[in-house]
């Protein structure tokens, strides 16, 4: 099956600027958008800006819109779902656990996980979820919403669209490119489980709290 699934180029091609538009909504407006290849896409779309088959002029503000409604609709289907949306059961199309996950990046960091999770696959999807759930103000989240977004959009299309304008030959080697992508964006999310397992480790050695076991006399 993975065979005939089709590549980041033929996405590209096939879908153009409107095949673009529609995964960046889904990927950060719809809970069922957590597989969709994100960084990995708009790198690719700026390798193709590079070379002259798509306008990076108009290719930024067009993904930038995208993700903002994205995230936008987002917030609303938190909003509105409330907290019920907590307790629905995990489905191949439903991540309940991504959800929980970013739920306690959002109570650890507050609104400023709208912009860092624009970086971090899964999160990106389920952070504007997690603020509707919260009731933070549309405002407030609007200011994180944009910024994010924009900031999230440009700089991983220019980093393509760089890489393609001074690197001769670099889309003949687009799977190296796509692979730093994909582990910088995984490497906050690696680096969290380790930290959780290397204090999780300590736990197990210094073993339970003196008093907490001893017997009552």
């Amino acid at each position: 099956m993975l065979e005939h699934l089709p590549t980041l180029e033929e996405i590209i091609i096939w879908g153009g600027y409107a095949g673009l538009f529609t995964i960046v909504f889904s990927e950060t407006g719809l809970l069922v958008g957590f597989f969709l290849p994100g960084d990995s896409l708009l790198v690719t779309a700026g390798l193709f800006a590079a070379r002259g088959e798509l306008n990076i002029t108009l290719l930024i503000p067009l993904l930038c819109i995208a993700a903002i409604a994205g995230n936008s609709t987002g917030f609303f289907i938190g909003r509105k779902a409330g907290k019920a949306l907590y307790n629905r059961p995990q489905t191949r199309w439903f991540r309940r656990d991504h959800l929980l996950k970013t739920h306690e990046f959002y109570e650890k960091y507050g609104g400023i996980t709208i912009v860092l999770a624009q970086f971090m696959p899964f999160a990106r999807t389920f952070a504007p979820v997690v603020a509707g759930v919260a009731d933070m103000r549309y405002r407030r989240f609007a200011s994180f919403n944009v910024g994010g977004a924009i900031l999230w959009i440009t700089s991983m299309n220019l980093l393509g669209y760089l890489l393609g304008r001074t690197i001769p030959g670099i889309e003949h080697r687009i799977e190296y490119v796509i692979a730093v992508v994909v582990l910088v964006s995984v490497s906050p999310l690696l680096f969290k489980y380790i930290r959780h397992r290397i204090a999780k480790r300590r736990e197990q050695v210094a073993g339970p709290t003196p008093g907490n076991d001893a017997p009552v006399s």
